[in-house]
């Protein structure tokens, strides 16, 4: 049986999947106290630690000069200057992103000094430097060697922290020198770069195992590095340009400064940013605060919404879409996407579940895409992933030619996917129509039907959709965007309307959640069941549960058939036309009396998050007056209090932090908003409240005056 399976932001956290290869900044409690438990731990270290000077990549830079160019703080083209909270997979990958970094404003690098445990050879910690860091020896001096060194500060401090991620620490981009970018080029970092890159070939397609270099940094390029609208140079002649983001001029600029505007207002605000191993943007995913929430409400059907990349968008956008208490999408984050690649979708789908505290959804559903379907199985292996059902019968009518304009055939086909109840009954009737109809060597057919499992419904009884999958003739699912995203939409109209669309999904929330609560539905039933959910459940998901019951008067007869001790097997009959007496169907409902659980083969809980008129009527039958509690979802409850914040472990506050302090007053402000949106006396209390308390802070900070 398929239980109430909400996820509650009162559970306790489940932790990221520790082989993620994602790396993330946030400005949550639980980073900050990271950051400071890591600090205290690398103090205890030091006095560990042995120090080495310059012996990872080059012993000294005398060989190298830096004359002419330009000073200061010149911005590279393709590599963004590093900032205080970049984080990257191996140290590796840092050095090579400073190397170049440094290679394309004129100046070259070398390693001040890194530490390792004692009697161990892991690094933990590094300083890179500009070559011309320091002044020479007394020794040195007398050397004929021109001096080359200028007592530059220009540097970046590295350390190891969780997960084997090195994180950026200090930084200092001022340097006391001229930039001469041809001799720089002779330097040993650079010598060592370039060789690496002429060994440079196109990665396997074995990707499932290739590692993923990405960093996050709140830095974008103005004239949108990976554009394809740029004057860059090439870097080298493996350059794909697929492999990019396609930005328009000054799209880059858009993200970066919407990114930059909401992290002021969000502060649970992340996004992410994907760079190939030249530094062009290729994808990049963000999620707010409440759609962060939100997932441990609705988090467990989850549509991965493909319509702009399926459909060639201007915008390769993809979002991820749940299911509310209202039955209404919910934006649980979003994407774009240089290509529709095994690789790029695995780098998506493990920056999300990172964001979810690495808790996957118990259902996916998706488009049809070989990709995608490899990419789920690799980052969601334990999730049942299905395709849309609506999607799947339209592709079917549009890869059959003449057949689509036949009613004849989309009858028969409707009956066989939407009508059938049992495994043998849909594989019987689909070979007697691709014989009737001559389609049976038809391969497009012949492979969707070998893939059948993610699609017919009557292979999946077994699975919660929460009414996200369309498992009845006519309906569809509609994309988040709908009548706001077109084919032509740009990337700014997109970001200009973005925030608009989310505002009046949540207004149409709040609204259904005060008619939900102050509005009495009309009961068109005597039955109890009726009135019972009336006061529990969610009005438009009421809806369609009132007309299951309404449907109970179409159920003329329950048999028993079989028993084994408690557990009881029924035989409903049900009319299949209103007002046809010949025409009935045969349902199968098993009840198990002693542990109160039934079960209709028609799978409407399992589908829908309800009880079907068959059950009903079979729980009526056997006296239970009131629905058991079991098939009561929480998840469309009205009388459920849900905040949009996140839970982050508020109570383990560092008083000495003033990022924590942020952080705890913010969640627990937005607690006191959300209570006091259920009713006008709620909302004065509230307000009231927030009075009385920014008066007694104003006392407290006149006092230090």
């Amino acid at each position: 049986m398929t239980r109430d399976s909400t996820f509650s932001p009162s559970d306790e956290a489940l932790s990221p999947n520790p082989n993620l290869e994602i790396t993330m900044e946030e400005g949550s409690q639980n980073s900050e106290e990271l950051l400071d438990n890591e600090d205290n731990d690398l103090e205890n270290e030091c006095e560990q630690m042995l120090e080495i000077e310059g012996n990872d990549h080059e012993n000294d830079g005398d060989d190298t000069t830096t004359t002419d160019g330009q000073n200061g703080l010149s911005q590279g083209k393709d590599y963004p200057p590093p900032v205080v909270g970049m984080e990257f997979e191996s140290y590796d990958d840092a050095y090579n992103y400073y190397n170049c970094y440094a290679k394309e404003l004129g100046f070259a690098i070398r390693v001040k000094s890194s530490w390792t445990k004692r009697n161990s050879k892991e690094k933990r910690g590094a300083v890179l430097c500009c070559n011309c860091e320091g002044f020479k020896t007394i020794k040195e001096a007398n050397s004929r060697r021109k001096e080359t060194r200028t007592g530059c500060l220009a540097m970046i401090r590295l350390r190891l922290v969780e997960s084997n991620r090195w994180r950026v620490d200090e930084v200092k981009l001022e340097h006391n020198h001229l930039f001469d970018p041809e001799r720089a080029q002779n330097s040993k970092s650079h010598k060592k770069m370039d060789a690496g890159a002429k060994r440079k070939v196109e990665p396997t397609l074995d990707v499932e195992v290739r590692t993923i270099k990405l960093y996050r940094t709140p830095v974008v390029d103005s004239t949108g590095y990976g554009s394809s609208n740029s004057n860059e140079r090439e870097i080298n002649n493996h350059v794909d340009q697929s492999k990019r983001l396609k930005l328009q001029k000054g799209d880059a600029q858009v993200i970066y400064n919407y990114f930059c505007r909401v992290q002021l207002t969000n502060p649970n605000f992340f996004y992410l940013m994907d760079l190939n191993d030249e530094g062009h943007l290729r994808n990049v995913f963000w999620i707010d605060s409440r759609s962060r929430a939100a997932y441990g409400y609705f988090g467990d059907v989850v549509a991965f919404d493909t319509t702009c990349l399926s459909n060639k968008y201007e915008i390769p956008l993809l979002a991820f879409v749940g299911v509310n208490h209202h039955g209404q999408s919910v934006l649980l984050g979003c994407g774009l996407l240089a290509d529709e690649t095994l690789e790029t979708y695995i780098w998506l789908f493990r920056a999300w579940l990172t964001c979810m505290s690495g808790r996957p959804p118990q259902t996916i559903i998706t488009d049809q895409c070989k990709a995608l379907q490899s990419a789920i199985a690799e980052v969601f292996p334990r999730a049942h992933h299905r395709l849309c059902l609506s999607h799947v019968m339209q592709s079917i009518l549009e890869n059959l030619g003449e057949l689509q304009e036949s009613e004849a055939f989309q009858m028969v086909l409707n009956g066989i996917v939407y009508d059938s109840l049992k495994v043998d009954e849909f594989e019987t009737a689909w070979e007697d129509m691709i014989q009737r109809f001559g389609v049976k060597d038809h391969v497009w057919l012949q492979t969707l039907y070998e893939d059948r499992e993610r699609w017919a419904p009557v292979y999946a009884k077994d699975i919660f959709f929460a009414g996200m999958s369309t498992f009845q003739q006519g309906e569809s699912m509609s994309p988040f965007f709908d009548g706001y995203v077109h084919r032509q939409t740009s990337l700014r109209e997109f970001f200009d309307m973005y925030e608009l669309v989310l505002q009046k999904k949540h207004q149409k929330e709040a609204f259904d959640d005060f008619e939900s609560r102050d509005s009495i539905p009309t009961l068109r039933t005597r039955y109890y069941y009726e009135l019972q959910l009336s006061k529990l459940y969610t009005r438009e998901i009421f809806k369609k549960f009132q007309d299951e019951v309404e449907m109970m008067s179409s159920c003329f007869s329950m048999a028993q058939v079989h028993a084994n001790g408690q557990i009881v097997t029924y035989m409903v009959k049900e009319h299949e036309a209103e007002g046809s007496l010949r025409e009935a169907r045969d349902y199968e409902v098993i009840y198990d009396k002693a542990g109160v659980e039934i079960r209709c083969i028609c799978s409407c809980f399992n589908f829908k998050g309800y009880l079907c008129r068959h059950a009903l009527c079979i729980l009526n039958y056997s006296g239970m007056e009131e629905i058991p509690c079991q098939y009561i979802l929480s998840r469309w409850r009205k009388d459920l209090k849900r905040l949009y914040v996140p839970d982050l472990g508020s109570n383990n506050v560092d008083i000495t932090n003033p990022v924590q302090w942020f952080e705890h007053l913010y969640r627990r402000a937005i607690q006191v908003v959300e209570e006091g949106m259920i009713s006008q006396d709620h909302y004065m209390v509230a307000w009231q409240a927030f009075k009385e308390s920014l008066n007694k802070v104003r006392l407290v900070a006149d006092k230090h005056i």
